[in-house]
C-alpha cells in the first residue's frame, strides 16, 4: 500500500484545522499512539502525526485534506483493545477522539442517552446511574471509550440477558472517509427504512466511518441482584450446565466459567479473596428481578441444576460489597495474567460445543507443554483460552525459554482457531479482528463473504485511507 508521507504544508493545514496545541509531533509523546494492549510489543508503528480534534466539522476536514493529500488516518479512542486495531501499521496520522467527551444528554422520557466517542465507560455509567437508569453492557475495562465498544461491538459479562453494543446503539453520527457527515437512525426503537448502515457501522473497527456521536437505550435500574459462586471438581461439569440453565427456562444476567488455578493471581493483585476455595472449575451466575422473592426461586432453580451436574455447593452472595468484589476478581483475570501471557484468544463457540472445545484445549496443552487456562462466557459461548509462557508441572509453575514459547505459540493458536472453526464458531465474539486476527480470516470466511466486505470497503474508502491494514486485505 502506497501512501503519501505528511509533509510540513500538510502539518501547518492540520494546526489550522485543529490549532498548534492538538497536534503532536513529538516522537517520544507519540509512543503511547504506537501500540494498544495486545500483550506483545510484536505490532508497534508510530505514526506520523496526532491530531485531537474537538467536534465533526474538524474531523471533516482532516478527512477532506487526507483524501486529497492521500496520507491514512487512524482513530483512536482509549487504546484498551487487544488486537491492534489502533495501532497506525502505515504511519499517517491517528485521530484521538479524546477531547470529544461529553454526554450531550440524558433523556429519561425516551430512555435514549447521546454521547460524544470519547466518554469513557466509567464516565457513563456514574452519569447513567446517578439519573435513575440503567446501562447493561459491560466489556470489563471501564476506562475504554464508548466509541471504541460501538467500534467492537464489545459485549461483556451481562450479555447472555441483556446483548452487546449493538443491541442498545440506536442513533450515530459518521464522518465518512471522504468527510462527509451522515446520520443514522436516531431515538428510534423500530426502522427497517432502507439497509441499515447503522448496524454495518457497529463492529467496523473504524475502518468504514468515525463515529462523532451516539445515540444509546437505557433501562430501567435492577431492583434485585444476586451473585452464585458454584464450585466443581471438573471444568467439563460446570461448563455443560450453563446451556441446562438456559434450556431450564431461565436467563441470568452472567454465566462466566472460571479455571481455579486463574483466581489466585487476580486476588493477590487486588487483595480480595474469591468466595470459595473448593473445587477445580467455578461458575459465576448473577440473577436479577423485580423483587428478592422472584430472584431467590430463580435461585433455587439454578441451585437445583448445577447440583444436578455435579456442584459441590451453592454460595450466594446478596450484599453490593461482596458482589463487586467477586465481579473485581473476574475482571481482573487478564490483568493478573498479563505479566506471563502471550496472547489471549476471544473465540465463540455454540454452546453445545464449548465442552468439546475446552478437552480439545487441555489436550494441546498436555501436549505441547504449555498452560493454556480458559474463562469465559459460558452463556454465549465466548472462550477467552490464554496462551501462557508457562508450563505447569505438578502443580507449579515454570517459565518457558523464549525460543521454546516462541517456536510453540504459532502451532497452539492455529490448531485452537481450527478447532473453533469445525465446530461452527467464529474467531472473535468481542475483541475484533483488528491486525492480530486477520491471517484468520480466510480460514473463517469464504470468499464470496470476504469479497463482498472489500466491496463495501472500497464503497466507503475508495482510496483506503480510513483505518488501512485492520480485518482484512484490499
Amino acid at each position: 500500500m502506497k501512501y503519501k508521507k505528511i509533509n510540513n504544508e500538510v502539518i501547518g493545514e492540520l494546526k489550522k484545522i485543529v490549532g498548534g496545541d492538538n497536534i503532536i509531533l513529538d516522537k517520544e509523546k507519540m509512543v503511547e499512539y504506537s501500540h494498544d494492549e495486545f500483550s506483545l510489543n510484536w505490532v508497534q508503528h508510530f505514526p506520523e502525526v496526532v491530531v485531537k480534534p474537538k467536534d465533526k466539522k474538524e474531523i471533516s476536514q482532516i478527512m477532506k485534506l487526507a483524501n486529497k493529500e492521500r496520507f491514512p488516518v487512524t482513530p483512536r479512542g482509549a487504546g484498551t483493545g487487544l488486537v491492534a486495531g489502533c495501532v497506525p501499521v502505515y504511519g499517517g496520522a491517528v485521530l484521538s477522539l479524546a477531547r470529544m467527551n461529553k454526554v450531550w444528554e440524558i433523556d429519561k422520557r425516551n430512555l435514549m442517552a447521546t454521547v460524544e466517542p470519547g466518554v469513557t465507560l466509567m464516565d457513563f455509567y456514574e452519569k447513567v446511574e446517578s439519573s435513575g437508569l440503567f446501562f447493561p453492557p459491560h466489556p470489563g475495562d471501564e476506562t475504554a471509550f464508548i466509541g471504541g465498544a460501538i467500534a467492537t461491538n464489545a459485549g461483556g459479562a451481562r450479555a447472555v440477558k441483556y446483548g452487546v453494543m449493538r443491541d442498545f446503539v440506536k442513533g450515530l453520527e459518521i464522518v465518512l472517509p471522504n468527510g462527509e457527515i451522515l446520520e443514522l437512525g436516531g431515538k428510534l426503537m423500530k426502522n427497517c427504512t432502507g439497509y441499515s448502515l447503522l448496524h454495518l457501522m457497529i463492529g467496523s473497527e473504524g475502518t468504514l466511518g468515525i463515529i462523532t456521536k451516539a445515540v444509546i437505550l437505557l433501562m430501567p435500574p435492577l431492583k434485585s441482584v444476586i451473585t452464585l459462586i458454584v464450585p466443581y471438581d471438573s471444568l467439563h461439569d460446570a461448563i455443560k450446565t450453563a446451556p441446562e440453565i438456559i434450556l431450564a427456562g431461565i436467563r441470568p444476567i452472567t454465566i462466566e466459567f472460571i479455571q481455579s488455578d486463574v483466581i489466585p493471581p487476580a486476588e493477590k493483585m487486588l487483595g480480595k479473596k474469591w468466595p470459595s476455595k473448593k473445587g477445580k472449575a467455578f461458575l459465576m451466575i448473577i440473577v436479577d428481578g423485580p423483587t428478592e422473592d422472584e430472584v431467590s426461586k430463580l435461585s433455587e432453580k439454578i441451585a437445583e441444576v448445577c447440583m444436578g451436574n455435579n456442584a459441590k455447593d451453592i454460595l450466594v452472595a446478596e450484599s453490593k460489597k461482596k458482589q463487586a468484589d467477586i465481579l473485581a476478581i473476574r475482571s481482573n483475570l487478564y490483568e493478573s495474567l498479563k505479566p506471563n501471557l502471550i496472547e489471549t484468544l476471544d473465540l465463540t463457540i455454540p454452546l453445545s460445543e464449548i465442552v468439546n472445545h475446552i478437552d480439545k484445549v487441555n489436550e494441546i496443552s498436555e501436549e505441547y507443554g504449555v498452560w493454556l487456562p480458559s474463562y469465559g462466557h459460558a452463556g454465549d459461548g465466548n472462550v477467552h483460552t490464554h496462551i501462557m509462557k508457562l508450563r505447569k508441572e505438578k502443580g507449579k509453575f515454570k517459565v518457558l525459554e523464549e525460543e521454546e514459547w516462541k517456536e510453540k505459540y504459532p502451532i497452539i493458536r492455529e490448531l485452537l482457531h481450527e478447532d473453533c472453526i469445525k465446530r461452527g464458531g467464529v474467531i472473535s465474539g468481542e475483541h475484533c479482528i483488528g491486525v492480530i486476527k486477520k491471517e484468520y480470516v480466510p480460514m473463517a470466511l469464504s470468499n464470496a463473504h470476504l469479497g463482498m466486505l472489500r466491496k463495501i470497503k472500497r464503497a466507503f474508502d475508495p482510496n483506503n485511507i480510513l483505518n488501512p491494514g485492520k480485518m482484512f486485505d484490499l
